[in-house]
């Protein structure tokens, strides 16, 4: 047997026994990204925490475009789906106008609920029981690190987007969060899209400063829409449990709200029920309302 023979043996016994490999078959799968969509690491000095920023482009069309800017709460959750709709709404119909969609991401490092329950609330819970992280009520710094930190980022690496038409999202605490921008930093937004806010947060806080504001008819410049889902209504005469307050009557927290909201000079309120939805369901159907009343296409 000549060397030159041994060798090409030698070299066919170390090959993997799937070679020659299957035909189409991929070695490493690679991660699935949605079209034209970015993620940028912003650390926050006022924080000192990391946060990253989700951005959805707008389409190649619409190029040198000036373009309404939609701010998310939640955006691992929240981000895909909306990113999704407005694709749909936008190109299939089309129901709304483009957007530059921007997620707002949990502290990187924190779990979702230490990071939600820490940036969107705006006060420390009257009621321990079953809290589920031990830090809350800092919303007020969190309004700062997206006024002084995030929008002079966006200026200059979004320069498609319009800053006189800034909207926002939320849904549960991210709403609660909204709705303490709206009555305290009007001016950060100009369209509020609120889906089953957590009003009833710390005894009622936000609704009884609502009704503060209405006693003194505080002008306010805003629009907002407000929805819930039909299920998110307690059974007449049932009231939660301590500690259980997200399990109570979220559809009249919406309406008190509405009702104090239509009392300030400047705002434009309504309010949508959602049949069939409770919390957990309720979001893709009320951002899909939101999109075509904050981006409608006119």
């Amino acid at each position: 047997m000549s060397p030159l023979f041994r060798l090409f043996l030698m070299v066919c016994c170390l090959l993997p026994l799937s070679w020659p490999p299957e035909v189409g078959a991929q070695a490493t799968p690679t991660a699935y990204a949605l079209d034209r969509t970015e993620v940028h690491r912003l650390h926050s000095r006022l924080l000192q925490r990391d946060y990253e920023l989700y951005i959805g482009l707008p389409p190649e069309s619409e190029a040198g475009a000036r373009l309404p800017l939609l701010f998310v709460t939640d955006a691992p959750v929240a981000f895909p789906v909306i990113r999704a709709m407005s694709r749909r709404l936008g190109h299939e119909g089309p129901q709304s106008q483009q957007m530059v969609l921007v997620g707002l991401s949990y502290a990187l490092g924190d779990s979702a609920t230490v990071s939600r329950n820490r940036d969107y609330t705006p006060s420390q819970r009257a009621s321990k029981a079953e809290d589920s992280s031990t830090r809350y009520g800092e919303a007020e710094a969190y309004v700062r690190f997206i006024r002084e930190e995030v929008l002079p980022y966006l200026a200059i690496h979004v320069p498609q987007a319009d800053p006189s038409r800034r909207y926002f999202a939320g849904h549960s605490y991210g709403s609660l969060f909204g709705a303490h921008v709206l009555l305290h930093h009007t001016d950060l937004f100009q369209r509020y899209i609120l889906s089953s806010p957590s009003l009833w947060y710390d005894q009622e806080r936000v609704l009884r400063e609502a009704a503060q504001l209405a006693a003194k008819r505080q002008p306010l410049k805003a629009q907002v829409l407000l929805l819930a889902g039909a299920k998110e209504q307690a059974a007449p005469g049932r009231r939660p449990r301590p500690g259980r307050e997200a399990d109570g009557d979220i559809v009249g927290h919406v309406r008190r709200f509405e009702r104090l909201l239509a009392q300030l000079p400047g705002v434009q309120v309504q309010s949508q029920i959602i049949p069939d939805e409770d919390h957990l369901s309720a979001f893709p159907s009320a951002m899909v309302r939101g999109l075509r009343w904050a981006l409608p296409r006119h």
